[in-house]
């Protein structure tokens, strides 16, 4: 699954390294998001299928990230 996402992000222009710009969560990158998917296997099919469905039709991979992203955050507050 890391290598799939860190694939994506690259070939969508982005780095690991580019930060996620969440309200009040300064410093969160890709690669914090890409970890902390990895760890959670129990999604990575419902994850992989939703970002290939959104990468078919063009759509914005990185509002869906996005969207992981504030789940991650809420997670472990």
């Amino acid at each position: 699954m890391k290598k799939y996402l860190t694939l994506l992000i690259e070939e969508k222009g982005k780095s690991l390294n580019d930060t996620i710009n969440l309200d009040g969560n300064f410093g969160l990158t890709y690669e914090m998001l890409v970890d902390f998917i990895e760890s959670m296997e129990i999604y990575h099919a419902e994850i992989k299928t939703t970002l290939v469905k959104i990468d078919f039709m063009n759509g914005d991979v990185f509002h869906y990230l996005n969207h992981l992203a504030v789940g991650m955050v809420e997670s472990v507050r």
